[in-house]
């Protein structure tokens, strides 16, 4: 279930993106935008290291991969690969969540 796992961990990067912006008011319809805006809010102005957007993106590549067949099934690696990164995702946008809002 590769494909699967793949899939599902990109889906918690994405919703937890979606979550990060929603909590600065915007809110997107597609995953492009919700993928352009994170890069453009949380990686450009460094509140998160910009690898994290790049996991966004390689990841969404891995779950269109995996969900629709677009060349060969994730491998094992790309799998175990997929999910330290949303592992990473997760944590970093809790520690922005929980960090009180900056002023100015």
């Amino acid at each position: 279930y590769l494909d699967f796992a793949a899939s599902r961990a990109y889906y918690g990067m994405f919703y937890t993106a979606q979550a990060l912006l929603l909590n600065r008011g915007l809110s997107f319809s597609s995953h492009s935008a919700v993928i352009a805006a994170f890069g453009r809010e949380f990686a450009k102005t460094g509140v998160l290291d910009p690898r994290f957007h790049r996991y966004l993106i390689d990841a969404q590549d891995l779950r269109n991969l995996g969900d629709y067949g677009v060349g060969p099934s994730v491998t094992a690696d790309q799998a175990d690969e997929i999910l330290c990164w949303a592992s990473e995702f997760l944590s970093a946008a809790e520690a922005v969540l929980q960090s009180p809002p900056s002023s100015g």
